[in-house]
């Protein structure tokens, strides 16, 4: 009985997900307001988001970059080993999913408590009773500016955790520079990047839409709305390791 309530319940959210979302992703009404909605929340969901990316990707290159040093390198590896791993991990899974579920925390939470705000105020019912299609006024613009704006937060990811790592050796001097470079270059193969840009694009869409939903569909007064940031975050970054593990057998 308990797995069916559940199933039933899963069910039933997925197929309410799959309306709003079907709601949300129609040709605007209005183009023009489209936008500049759209250039709005390009820059309060991603250019707002550089310093934390800046900051965590900065010091993750780093902190990665002691540790293949101190626990990796061995007289019997060569001097470039170091500079090698640290790239594959910052390119590979940092820079991609990593990132994506430290912005799924920031962003997700953003976007679910402006909608949940909207819902128990009655902003949105306003947009219904004046003919306004709310779904897609409110949710495409997000949607559409994560989506365009996440592939440039995981190059600047990869570029801070790539600087973070020369800092340690310019700095910290735990390694020569030319053997850091010499790594950082050894069997480049540019596929990882673009698998990491694919990844965090599923990942963009993920955020976008599961936090619009929590928001959205709120219930309630001002204690639901935080209930909904939290399931947001929460599901959001749930799905993320999913489809994480799909993509990159997939892309693989």
């Amino acid at each position: 009985m308990l797995i069916y309530r559940l199933l039933h319940k899963w069910l039933t959210t997925f197929g309410s997900y799959l309306i709003l979302m079907g709601r949300s992703i129609t040709r605007p009404d209005r183009f023009r307001m489209f936008l500049k909605r759209y250039v709005k929340e390009m820059s309060q969901l991603g250019v707002d988001s550089i310093g934390i990316v800046l900051l965590i990707s900065f010091f993750i290159g780093a902190v990665i970059c002691i540790q293949m040093k101190v626990n990796i390198q061995s007289p019997w590896m060569p001097r470039w080993v170091t500079g090698y791993t640290t790239r594959e991990i910052m390119l590979l899974e940092f820079s991609s999913s990593i990132m994506c579920l430290i912005l799924s925390g920031k962003v997700g939470s953003n976007i679910a408590s402006e909608l949940g705000t909207m819902r128990v105020t009655q902003q949105i019912d306003a947009l219904d009773i004046m003919g306004v299609n709310s779904a897609n006024y409110l949710i495409l613009p997000k949607i559409m500016g994560l989506i365009t704006i996440m592939p440039f937060l995981v190059i600047f990811s990869m570029a801070m955790g790539i600087a973070g790592a020369y800092a340690t050796a310019f700095i910290g001097h735990m390694m020569s520079p030319d053997d850091l470079t010499q790594g950082l270059l050894h069997s480049f193969n540019d596929w990882f990047v673009w698998m990491s840009i694919i990844k965090s694009e599923f990942f963009a869409f993920i955020i976008a839409s599961v936090s619009s939903y929590m928001g959205y569909t709120v219930e309630g007064g001002s204690v639901e709305v935080g209930k909904a940031s939290t399931n947001a975050v929460v599901s959001s970054s749930v799905l993320i390791l999913f489809s994480d593990v799909f993509l990159t057998q997939l892309l693989s």
